[in-house]
């Protein structure tokens, strides 16, 4: 089936599916957030790069079939839930250090270690410790296979444009004087939010046995 005789159903529901789950609020979402308002633009867009970069990783080991065999393959998940529930209660004692201090400027002084690169390895190592993510590709690319393989050849590259205008754009958004201007004055309330959001997650991910 063609949509006005250009883009395959397929190709729109598996791009539509990705948009809807790109948009809708999460870890690397609000983790972008929190380094846009923090830290300003080139920070976000860094770590928005490498969140973006570790979704492309698992879409491209998705198109080449190899994903659904690890999937099978029951340690491989085991061990990625592992990791990344100690990487989202790694980064929940991060937001909840900032949120007991109570000068901004000591944050600010330290948020300056963070280089363009390391954040960049954080956004990628986010994504790249998601078992969701390697999930939600396996799904994407059974939505976009027309029997052909041309839809799924089109996917990865109609996901790239997707994740980085929704990524970046929330890097932009939250990088804006208004928003940083707003952190700033709820820093503590906002760490302290991430914290408990990063931590529940950490540890749900960690318990279960999906």
């Amino acid at each position: 089936m063609i949509v006005g005789n250009v883009i395959p159903a397929n190709l729109l529901l598996a791009c539509t599916a990705y948009l809807v789950g790109t948009a809708s609020p999460g870890p690397g979402n609000l983790a972008i957030m929190s380094v846009a308002a923090s830290h300003g633009r080139k920070a976000a867009l860094a770590f928005a790069l490498g969140v973006v970069s570790g979704s492309m990783f698992w879409a491209t080991v998705a198109t080449l079939g190899v994903s659904a065999a690890l999937v099978a393959w029951s340690r491989f998940v085991v061990a990625i839930r592992l990791f990344g529930g100690l990487y989202l209660l790694w980064l929940a004692f991060r937001s909840g250090r900032a949120a007991l201090v109570a000068d901004v400027a000591t944050v600010s002084a330290a948020g300056r270690v963070e280089t363009l690169r390391r954040l960049y390895s954080r956004g990628a190592l986010l994504h790249l410790t998601n078992p969701k993510a390697v999930l939600v590709w396996v799904s994407i690319v059974a939505l976009s296979s027309n029997g052909a393989g041309s839809t799924q050849a089109a996917v990865v590259p109609g996901c790239v444009v997707i994740g980085c205008l929704v990524f970046g754009g929330y890097a932009l958004l939250f990088s804006m004087d208004s928003a940083r201007r707003l952190y700033r004055r709820t820093r503590r309330a906002m760490e302290g939010c991430l914290a408990v959001v990063f931590g529940v997650a950490g540890i749900r991910l960690l318990a279960s046995r999906g």
